[in-house]
């Protein structure tokens, strides 16, 4: 067995173990949840030293023939895009794990969906199939449609169908356009090597056209505007650590699985362009203006998604170094800022049962350790310097001006809207005089602290030390960049002298 299948897997046998337990042994079953999911965690981050940052290619590579008469295989790889994203997905399944000791009914089967969950996120990372790929993207619908309507708030069965039918619905344009793909191909293979060569030499308008069913199939899960209805309504009824793998991750696979399909077809990305930094605009400051509106907590966490994923797709439309860092850095710095928030707007939410912002006040002074972490998360959701965010919007700030000059001024318009909710938040929450009814509220215990301090100090440590994460991405951005330049050729001008330069 291979080193990624063992880390597939093991959350898989987990809740295999977890479903031969006694209901009756919660406590047993949280404990082994906990150890499952931070065996993952070290077996991922062991990757890391068995990882050569100076090979752009896929490392780890595992092959079987699944299918050879539909030509798909279990195929399984990592390289400098998607490892970050196995490394994230592991820390935060342990600390959404660590935060469910509020989950007090039903809790095998939530520890069991849990697990299941985990290993279908990893999977969708780590496939090099694209039919492998699709079936683990499939494969984290059940696990989260059951999480949410069994155990969220009082719409949860609304919020669990209307994500669902979302993501089902994107999903279908992300299957025809693989069933195109697939169709075009000579070799009728879904193994995304073979397709990346054949499909590059597909016309441009088919190319474009088959992008466009990737746009719609991965911008739902993103969110992109106007496609992100789900989100509000599932974060505000999905239980808080659930609310940490949502934002923190499953935002994220529709991210990479753009950038997948934007490797894979150059030429309508090119095309598009113009689309692309549009949308991603759009959502940056339609989603900073929504969350600038809510009270709700967790409601103005899910807008700032919308807003952060904004950035992301800008990084991803400059089709640049800069660009394409910021955006996989946004990526886990989102996912980092996002994880500790919902953990701390959930563990507030168990103490008080309210997430209205304007029912606290002054809670520096009955909680100071809660309050120092949340300023910090905000903080870092600004794009404050010595945070994980400042290094992703810096790239990415730059890789949009080397495309399209002032008109980034709109991601600094979108910075400073993130940047008065956030004020106005952490005013609310801490300024002020006490409140009697929250003079009672409990400071984070020692394992929530644990949680706290662990995304806390990846957030720091990203934002102070960037260069390790930065080398450990470099090679595979630079050939993911390259990959956009391969479209272009000479053209001449009107005397016959050929501009290498020019876009095809």
């Amino acid at each position: 067995m291979g080193y990624l299948t063992l880390l597939l897997v093991l959350p898989a046998l987990s809740a295999a173990a977890i479903a031969a337990i006694p209901r009756d042994q919660p406590i047993l079953i949280r404990r082994l949840a906990i150890a499952a999911s931070t065996a993952t965690l070290i077996l991922s981050w062991w990757l890391v030293t068995q990882f050569d940052v100076r090979n752009s290619g896929v490392q780890f590579a595992e092959m079987v023939k699944w299918n050879p008469r539909l030509g798909t295989y279990y195929a399984l790889g990592l390289d400098g895009l998607s490892l970050p994203l196995v490394l994230l997905a592991t820390l935060l399944a342990l600390v959404a794990t660590l935060a469910s000791k509020g989950i007090q009914q039903q809790v095998k089967g939530y520890y069991l969906l849990m697990l299941v969950l985990e290993s279908a996120m990893l999977g969708v990372f780590m496939a090099q199939d694209w039919a492998l790929f699709y079936v683990f993207w499939e494969a984290t619908l059940i696990p989260l449609f059951l999480l949410i309507n069994r155990w969220g708030g009082r719409n949860r069965q609304g919020a669990a169908l209307n994500f669902v039918l979302y993501t089902m619905g994107g999903s279908v344009f992300m299957l025809i356009s693989l069933l195109l793909l697939f169709d075009a191909l000579p070799e009728h293979s879904f193994a995304m090597a073979d397709m990346i060569d054949a499909a590059r030499g597909l016309p441009g308008d088919t190319q474009t056209l088959i992008f466009l069913g990737f746009l719609i199939g991965f911008g739902v899960k993103m969110p992109i505007f106007p496609i992100h209805g789900w989100l509000p309504l599932a974060h505000v009824e999905a239980p808080s650590p659930v609310s940490i793998l949502l934002s923190g991750i499953l935002l994220k696979m529709g991210s990479y699985g753009l950038l997948r399909a934007a490797y894979l077809l150059p030429e309508a990305v090119i095309a598009l362009q113009g689309l692309l930094v549009t949308l991603g605009l759009l959502s940056l400051i339609y989603g900073g203006l929504l969350a600038w509106r809510q009270s709700d907590l967790k409601a103005m966490i899910a807008y700032s998604s919308i807003s952060h994923m904004g950035v992301v797709l800008v990084g991803i439309a400059a089709l640049n170094v800069a660009g394409l860092t910021g955006a996989v850095f946004q990526m886990v710095a989102h996912g980092l800022v996002a994880g500790l928030l919902f953990l701390l707007i959930g563990l507030l939410y168990e103490r008080t049962k309210t997430r209205e912002v304007t029912h606290y006040s002054s809670l520096v002074q009955v909680t100071p350790r809660f309050a120092f972490f949340t300023v910090l998360a905000f903080v870092s959701a600004v794009g404050f310097p010595g945070t994980a965010g400042f290094i992703a919007e810096f790239h990415t700030l730059i890789g949009g001006f080397q495309q399209w000059g002032s008109l980034m001024v709109l991601l600094s318009i979108g910075v400073l809207i993130s940047a008065a909710y956030a004020v106005r938040t952490v005013g609310f929450l801490f300024t002020g005089p006490v409140r009697p009814e929250m003079r009672g509220i409990p400071d984070l215990r020692r394992s929530e602290l644990i949680a706290s301090g662990v995304l806390s100090l990846g957030i720091v440590l990203l934002g102070v030390f960037p260069a390790p994460a930065l080398t450990l991405t470099a090679a595979t951005m630079d050939k993911l960049s390259a990959g956009f330049e391969r479209t272009t050729i000479a053209v001449p001008d009107a005397n016959g002298i050929f501009f290498p330069g020019d876009t095809k």
